[in-house]
C-alpha cells in the first residue's frame, strides 16, 4: 500500500514521456460518437441521488448521537469515521448542486435551481454566484488569458528572473560572469521544505474553498484586488446577475442563523464534530478534485492564438478518486470528467458511457492518471509552479524551471514512446 504513494502511474508516466501534439479532431466528431440517450435527463433519477444523499447524511447525523454513548477508548475512532464518511457525502451535496448548476438533475430549470441552491447553500457555497463563474470556466477552460479556475502565473508575474538566466553554474544569484540576475530566484520563491509545503497544503486543502470565493485566489488575475463571489457588483458578474447573487448571499446569511440556533442547542463541542469537522473535510474533497482536474505537470495550458473548445476542454485529467467510493458519492465528477467538459449538459450518470466512446477518438489526448490521488495531490502542488509568458502551449515549470512535457518540435518524431530527433 505504502508504494502506491511513492510511484506515479504509468499513464502520468508515459506522458512524461511523450511529447505533447494538440488535438485537431472536432466537437462534432466527437458528438458524433455518442447514441441519443446519454443526452437524455431524468427528473426522477435526478431527485432519486439527491433523495439518496440527503438520507445518507441524515442516517450518518443520527448515528453519530450514539457515539457519545460507546466506551471512551472507542470514541475517537467512531468519530473519525463519521467524519470520513460525512465529509464525502456532504462533498457529494456539492457535486449535485454543481450538476444542478448545468441543469443535469431534471428538464425543468427550476428544479435544477431548487436542488442547487439548497445543497449548495446547506454547506455555506453561494449557488448563484459559483455558477455564473463556473460557466465561464467551461466556456474557456485551459485558456491562460480567459479562464476562471487554477490559472496559472507566470514568470514575470511571480517577479523571476529571466529563463535566460536560469543557469546555475555561477554563484547564488549571480550569472557567470559575476553580474547580479534580474529577478527573483524560483527556488526561493517556491520553498520546497517538507513542513513549509505540507503546512501550505493544509491550509489549501481545509480553505482554500473559501479563499477563493472571498478573494478570488486562483482565479483569473486580470480582475482587480477585492474581486470576489458575495458583491453583487463584482467584475465576476453581468448586472442581470446581480438579484441572483444577492439571493445567495441572503441564503447563506439564514444558514448561518440555523447553525447558530443548532451549535447553541447542541453544544458548540457537538457542533463542531457533528457540522464543522465534515465540513472541513468536504471542502478537502471539493478542493482537491478541482484543482486535480485541471493541474497537472504533463497537462498543457493554451493562449488565444492556439486555443479551441475542444483543445481546453480535452487538457483535464480522469482520476479514480476514491475508487467505487468517488463513483457513486461524488457522482463520477473526477472519473468522467473530460467528458463532462466536453459535454457539461449530460447527466453525470450517463457520462461513464461517454467516456468509453471519447476517449477511443481522443486517442493519446484521452488523459487519464491511475497515480494515487494524494501523491498527485503532492506533485501537482509541488511540481505546478509558474508557466513561461512566451508560448502559444505551456506547461507548468518546476521550482528549478523544469517542465515535465514539451510540444512536439519541428524535426522530432515519436517511435512508440521514444523521441528522437530527424536528421536534417
Amino acid at each position: 500500500m505504502l508504494s502506491t504513494f511513492l510511484i506515479d502511474g504509468p499513464e502520468y508516466a508515459r506522458r512524461a514521456n511523450t511529447p505533447f501534439v494538440p488535438p485537431n479532431i472536432t466537437l462534432a466528431e466527437l458528438h458524433a460518437a455518442l447514441p441519443p440517450h446519454v443526452f437524455k435527463k431524468s427528473t426522477a433519477r435526478g431527485l432519486s441521488y439527491v433523495a439518496r444523499d440527503v438520507v445518507c447524511a441524515w442516517i450518518l447525523y443520527r448515528l453519530s448521537s450514539f457515539i457519545p454513548l460507546a466506551p471512551a477508548v472507542l470514541r475517537f475512532p467512531l468519530w473519525a469515521a463519521y467524519w470520513w464518511c460525512q465529509g464525502i457525502v456532504l462533498a457529494g451535496w456539492w457535486c449535485l448542486a454543481h450538476e444542478a448548476g448545468h441543469g443535469t438533475i431534471s428538464e425543468y430549470s427550476w428544479v435544477n435551481h431548487a436542488v442547487g441552491f439548497t445543497l449548495h447553500t446547506a454547506i455555506l457555497a453561494p449557488y448563484y454566484a459559483w455558477r455564473e463563474t463556473h460557466r465561464s470556466h467551461h466556456r474557456a477552460p485551459m485558456s491562460v488569458e480567459r479562464d476562471e479556475n487554477y490559472v496559472p502565473r507566470s514568470r514575470s508575474e511571480y517577479g523571476l528572473w529571466p529563463q535566460s538566466q536560469d543557469d546555475r553554474s555561477g554563484a547564488p544569484g549571480l550569472l557567470a560572469d559575476g553580474e547580479r540576475k534580474s529577478g527573483l530566484d524560483p527556488q526561493e520563491v517556491f520553498e520546497d521544505a517538507p513542513i513549509y509545503v505540507l503546512s501550505k497544503m493544509l491550509i489549501m486543502q481545509l480553505l482554500g474553498w473559501q479563499i477563493y470565493l472571498f478573494t478570488n485566489e486562483m482565479g483569473n488575475p486580470s480582475y482587480p484586488k477585492g474581486t470576489n463571489h458575495f458583491s453583487p457588483s463584482s467584475p465576476l458578474f453581468k448586472p442581470r446577475h446581480r438579484r441572483n447573487i444577492i439571493a445567495s448571499n441572503v441564503g447563506i446569511c439564514v444558514t448561518i442563523l440555523l447553525l447558530t440556533l443548532w451549535a447553541r442547542e447542541l453544544g458548540f463541542s457537538l457542533f463542531v464534530k457533528v457540522y464543522g469537522v465534515p465540513y472541513l473535510l468536504a471542502n478537502h474533497w471539493i478542493v482537491m478534485l478541482t484543482y486535480l482536474h485541471h493541474s497537472d505537470p504533463t497537462i498543457p495550458y493554451y493562449r488565444s492564438a492556439a486555443w479551441s473548445f475542444v483543445r481546453g476542454a480535452a487538457s483535464t485529467v480522469d482520476r479514480p478518486l476514491l475508487g467505487w467510493v468517488g463513483r457513486v458519492f461524488l457522482h463520477n465528477v473526477s472519473h468522467d470528467h473530460v467528458a463532462h467538459h466536453l459535454f457539461s449538459y449530460i447527466p453525470f450518470y450517463n457520462q461513464p458511457e461517454v467516456t468509453k466512446r471519447i476517449r477511443i477518438l481522443l486517442g493519446e489526448n484521452y488523459n487519464y492518471d491511475s497515480t494515487n490521488t494524494f501523491r498527485a495531490l503532492y506533485r501537482t502542488f509541488t511540481q505546478c509552479c509558474f508557466i513561461e509568458d512566451e508560448g502559444e502551449i505551456v506547461f507548468y515549470k518546476n521550482r528549478d524551471g523544469k517542465a515535465a512535457r514539451h510540444v512536439l518540435a519541428d524535426g522530432e518524431m515519436k517511435v512508440g514512446q521514444v523521441t528522437m530527433k530527424m536528421a536534417m
